[in-house]
């Protein structure tokens, strides 16, 4: 009889889960039915055409997401600057749409301040990180705006755009920039911008002190000396806060003669080829050492 009532409640308990995973089974089928999207099968064929390297320079948060824009009509190809043009120009025929031109943007540093021309104020022993540095009383730069030289930067950077050079600065390789900002987050000093790369007259320096207290610090402040404003169209160029700031909305009027006289070569025209050009008035620095720390 034992056995009897043992068997039943078997088959009982087999039905019941064998009913209740029918059960399960159909509501999952309905579910999907009610909650199905449909997707664009033109997304994953425009995403394979691009770089895949999800830097959000386009704007949005990655390649897919990019891609779905394009589908949507919300972006133009031309919005990747790390795609080659040849490869926008083949997204633009399959979705039948123009490429577009977008201008390039880059990482700028605002400060050329290396070890040869700028001062410590001590020595620095600790995790041989910018944002270490900077946690410990601003850092042992004497310059307290100026970069500090651990390469945050270029160890965050994913497209070997920036190294750093013999003097302890970041140097950006325009052609591998993709303007991703990861430089601008890790920055401590909060050096770098994206700009764009038509922006050739540029302040290299964030320092905010003036005159001799500046210049005691770094041999390329800005002194606040207000020659480059004086010598720009109207506008173009002002001082805040002992700093020289430019107004790229009138960018058409830049030209190398807002440099001729600063002092220090703290404000540069940047050349594609040249670099950093400085003015004929600009004190030559041919030292490679590094300044003795105080």
């Amino acid at each position: 009889m034992q056995g009897w009532l043992d068997l039943q409640n078997i088959v009982v308990a087999t039905l019941f889960m064998t009913g209740l995973g029918g059960l399960l089974a159909m509501l999952l089928v309905l579910a999907n039915r009610k909650l199905w999207v449909y997707e664009d099968p033109r997304i994953d064929e425009v995403e394979e055409l691009l770089p895949h390297s999800n830097c959000g320079a386009c704007g949005t948060a990655g390649c897919r997401p990019f891609a779905e824009a394009l589908i949507a009509g919300e972006v133009i190809p031309g919005q990747c600057t790390v795609n080659s043009r040849e490869m926008n120009e083949e997204i633009a025929h399959y979705l039948g749409v123009d490429a577009g031109d977008v201008e390039q943007r880059v990482a700028r540093l605002a400060c050329a301040g290396g070890a040869n021309v700028a001062r410590m104020r001590a020595h620095y022993d600790g995790l041989p990180t910018c944002r270490a540095a900077a946690a410990v009383a601003g850092g042992p730069k004497g310059c307290s705006w100026g970069c500090l030289g651990l390469a945050d930067c270029e160890d965050v950077c994913e497209f070997v755009a920036i190294t750093m050079d013999p003097q302890g600065l970041p140097v950006v390789e325009a052609a591998n920039c993709t303007a991703c900002g990861d430089c601008v987050e890790i920055c401590p000093k909060d050096l770098f911008s994206i700009q764009p790369i038509s922006h050739r007259l540029w302040v290299a320096c964030r320092n905010l002190q003036r005159d001799e207290k500046a210049e005691a610090e770094c041999e390329v402040a800005c002194t606040a000396c207000e020659r480059c404003a004086k010598d720009s169209p109207e506008g173009l160029i002002h001082i805040r806060d002992n700093l020289a700031v430019i107004d790229y909305s009138k960018n058409g009027l830049a030209s190398r003669v807002a440099t001729e006289r600063c002092p220090t070569g703290a404000i540069v025209w940047l050349d594609d080829l040249a670099g950093a050009l400085k003015g004929r008035e600009a004190k030559r620095i041919i030292r490679n050492s590094a300044l003795p720390v105080r």
